[in-house]
């Protein structure tokens, strides 16, 4: 059990107050110099002094191998944009990993893991990515209450959760601490509207969540939907909106309508498009759950697929019934 306390900031308020360019000095990764998890007070309080750290009670810095380390299976956040990984992956290469990630000890795995990571899986995700053999950690010990606490509170901060996520994260904390949502907003400081809206979010059919979460439509799309009762007649616009690129206002204006009126602002020319080429789109559309653009020219003509991610090109794959190796990197490693 760590007694020493050593952390850059409260692990508590790990917010994203800093981030992975800060202007700290970096630890150079796999260096000999580096405490380990079982550091003397003393010898850790040097290191501390030399490094500008402050002690917390209740936490150890350490340098950590980083195949010790699994992730959180609590992690409210489970898409990871590959783009970002991968610039994140270089810098670290170039200056090392300047914000600690935050761990519990654990007892060691088959996979000889001893570590769960309380917060940073993304800068944990691209050290491994960088090829780097160890990496700057805060050990402290964390209940599994708290873990999931932790988590959402530092990807809140970091906006980096979808809404589903959010919603999905929100209401295990309802669960887990048996609370009103009063009580569960002063705690992770959101109001309550905030929440009650975002957990509305969870009443959408399956389609519609897939469409949300992958980012084909939006939270404001999502929250005029809800204002349909029929749950058909949300896919049916959420395929509209995917289709047609509609934006807030005018699905709020067809719900209005009762979702069955075409927008003033969408009108199709027949002298333009073929009809079999229209429902052939919308068909496709349909299928794939993605945006889908038909051009026909006299010679030759085009289809074009939109996705927002590598996840969501995945997805996309998988719907068309093929099966490809995707340029995913370690983002789905276990």
């Amino acid at each position: 059990e760590a007694k020493d306390v050593t952390a850059s900031e409260d692990p508590d308020v790990d917010h994203g107050a800093a981030d992975d360019s800060s202007p700290a000095e970096p630890t150079a990764p796999g260096s000999d110099d580096s405490p380990s998890p079982s550091a003397s007070p003393a010898a850790a309080g040097e290191d501390l002094e030399e490094r500008g750290l402050l002690s917390v009670p209740g936490a150890v810095f350490a340098e950590i191998p980083i195949h010790e380390v699994r992730e959180n299976p609590r992690n409210p956040r489970t898409m990871f944009d590959e783009d970002e990984l991968d610039e994140l992956a270089y810098s670290l290469r170039e200056v090392g990993v300047l914000q600690p990630v935050v761990v519990r000890p654990i007892p060691v795995t088959d996979d000889g893991e001893s570590f769960e990571l309380v917060m940073g899986e993304r800068r944990w995700r691209a050290a491994r990515r960088a090829g780097l053999q160890s990496i700057p950690a805060i050990i402290r010990e964390t209940s599994d209450d708290d873990l999931l606490r932790d988590a959402l509170l530092e990807n809140l901060h970091r906006t980096q959760l979808n809404p589903l996520e959010e919603a999905n994260a929100y209401q295990q904390l309802l669960e887990d601490f048996g609370c009103t949502q009063d009580e569960l907003g002063e705690r992770i400081g959101r109001s309550r509207p905030q929440i009650t809206n975002t957990l509305r979010l969870l009443r959408l059919p399956a389609l519609v969540q897939r469409r949300l979460a992958s980012g084909a439509i939006s939270a404001g799309h999502a929250r005029a939907l809800l204002s349909l009762d029929d749950p058909a007649l949300m896919e049916e616009l959420a395929q509209r909106i995917v289709q047609e690129g509609l934006s807030v206002r005018a699905v709020e204006r067809l719900v209005a309508r009762g979702g069955q009126q075409q927008p003033a602002t969408r009108t199709v020319r027949r002298s333009t498009y073929d009809p079999h080429v229209v429902d052939l789109t919308s068909r496709l559309s349909n299928r794939l759950e993605a945006p889908v653009r038909i051009d026909v020219g006299k010679r030759k003509g085009r289809i074009t697929l939109e996705f927002t991610n590598l996840e969501d090109l995945e997805r996309l794959v998988e719907n068309m019934g093929l099966d490809v190796p995707l340029p995913t990197g370690d983002s789905h490693e276990g």
